[in-house]
């Protein structure tokens, strides 16, 4: 997992073919005044999930994990509490993994939480269980999507 701002987002860029890509789409549009939904940017390689999502509480919010995608999760507005644990220290599976979804969800506790505010942005591979949209209120984020191959 990763954690930083759009302001400093070119120290992460070079990670992957497709970070700058993403962080100069984000970074170029006013994408918390956009439509919501999916928005293509190089088909299934990268696209970015513009949503408006309620909190929930943090007893009631479960880890999730993905084996074909890393996550960029951009905070637009709100607050969001955002949990986090090593995927091998799972062990209480929830939802088996679904490759058409590319999720598995666990009940295991995070072991490691984190407050995002607009601005910030986590980044997070298969390896990184996390509950997300943790917080109160309406929370406006992203969710860029990055194939692995």
């Amino acid at each position: 997992m990763i954690l930083g701002t759009l302001q400093n987002s070119q120290q992460v860029e070079s990670l992957n073919p497709l970070f700058k890509q993403a962080f100069d789409y984000i970074k170029s549009h006013n994408l918390l005044d956009a439509e919501l939904g999916r928005i293509e940017l190089e088909g299934d390689l990268l696209f970015i999930n513009n949503s408006a999502v309620q909190g929930v509480k943090k007893e009631d919010q479960i880890l999730e994990i993905h084996r074909r995608y890393i996550d960029i999760h951009v905070m637009l507005s709100g607050e969001e509490i955002f949990g986090w644990l090593p995927a091998e220290k799972l062990k209480q599976l929830k939802t088996p993994f679904k490759e058409d979804t590319d999720f598995a969800f666990y009940t295991d506790q995070p072991s490691t939480y984190l407050t995002l505010v607009p601005g910030d942005f986590v980044i997070v591979y298969p390896e990184d269980a996390h509950a997300p949209i943790i917080g109160q209120g309406l929370i406006r984020k992203l969710v860029v999507k990055i194939r692995l191959d």
